[in-house]
């Protein structure tokens, strides 16, 4: 039995590499050479030369074959420029989704076919299921300050069937006490929380550098629709954002609106940035093969937050309508709400 694992340089990805082995899998290790403007001094993130290096000693360590495949083209088409673009739209994107949408889980499964593996595999904390109507189910890793289904419910059936997540049943202490045991150096190694190819960096100053005539002022106005300011770019800017609107106000301020058509910032109190319903485009199924009728669930517009208890009511074939039972902090266009029930992932999609 072969396996490819995508390995980061992380200690997750090193794990479940390590776990597979155990397991008696020949194991494959794979990592991405994803960017090209990175310093490996200053870039530690998971698509540095560093870590790439940091993936390969792992491989030493842990026996196992290692290659490292260029998906710069590809990851610049799919995730640099539309991070950008929709950014520069108004919108709030998520790259990490977009990532394993576009390039993660399909560079996975092709090295998979070209060696006759039998399964691909990441570190992420999840879980793969068979259920009996014969669909495969992502389900919420044990550990739930880790989980990480919310960025995996882009996944298709095809990726689902051949795809093992080792960590899933595993704590994140398990997981880095596993890693000192074996000897492997991502053991000690702090978690990254940036943007992987924006760094230590702001992502404003990404994406002036990727567009500057994109980013042009504009009027700054208020519920009322009171001119109260000048934005730099609505780049700039997202739904919720509090610091850095530079509007001078007694009570705080928050983004409450985003208009990119008329480039207009609408600022109001935090009561204004509450939404109870919002559309969710770019759908994508898994527990369901479709949606025909209104259903309830447990959905998600960050991956941070808990599940909160909604109707989701389809619109047409690309749509849905998602109506909270509460109004919910500062729902951004561009990131995703994702399905629950229980812990099985239903689907999901881009807030619209």
């Amino acid at each position: 039995m072969k396996a490819v694992v995508a390995m980061s340089g992380g200690v997750d990805s090193s794990v479940a590499a390590y776990m597979l082995k155990k397991d008696g899998y020949e194991v494959i290790g794979l990592s991405f050479e994803l960017w090209d403007k990175r310093d490996a001094k200053k870039l530690s993130t998971c698509c540095s030369l560093e870590t790439v290096e940091i993936a390969k000693s792992a491989a030493v360590t842990l026996g196992i074959e290692h290659y490292t495949v260029d998906v710069r083209d590809a990851f610049y088409r799919y995730v640099i420029e539309d991070f950008c673009d929709s950014y520069i739209a108004g919108a709030t994107p998520n790259p990490c989704i977009l990532c394993n949408k576009h390039i993660k889980f399909d560079f996975l499964l092709r090295k998979a076919e070209a060696i006759g593996a039998d399964v691909i595999a990441t570190g992420h904390y999840a879980r793969v299921i068979t259920s009996d109507n014969s669909r495969t189910l992502l389900k919420k890793g044990v550990d739930s300050r880790k989980d990480q289904s919310y960025v995996l419910y882009v996944m298709t059936q095809a990726q689902l069937l051949k795809t093992v997540f080792p960590l899933g049943n595993m704590r994140k202490e398990e997981t880095r006490a596993l890693a000192k045991e074996v000897g492997l150096e991502s053991a000690l190694r702090p978690e990254s929380q940036e943007i992987c190819f924006v760094g230590d960096g702001n992502y404003t100053d990404f994406v002036r550098d990727f567009a500057p005539e994109a980013l042009k002022p504009g009027p700054v106005i208020d519920i009322e629709g009171k001119v109260v300011g000048t934005h730099k770019g609505i780049a700039f800017y997202t739904i919720g954002q509090r610091k850095r609107i530079g509007v001078s106000s007694l009570k705080p301020l928050y983004v409450a609106h985003i208009d990119r058509v008329k480039n207009i910032i609408t600022v109001g109190s935090r009561e204004d940035a509450m939404r109870k319903s919002l559309r969710v485009k770019e759908l994508n199924w898994i527990s369901v093969e479709t949606l025909s009728e209104a259903v309830r669930a447990g959905v998600k517009i960050r991956s941070t937050m808990k599940e909160e208890p909604a109707t989701i009511t389809p619109e047409g074939d690309k749509t849905v309508i998602v109506e909270f039972d509460e109004p919910q902090w500062a729902p951004a266009s561009g990131q995703s709400a994702v399905f629950y029930n229980g812990e099985l992932v239903v689907g999901g999609g881009v807030i619209e």
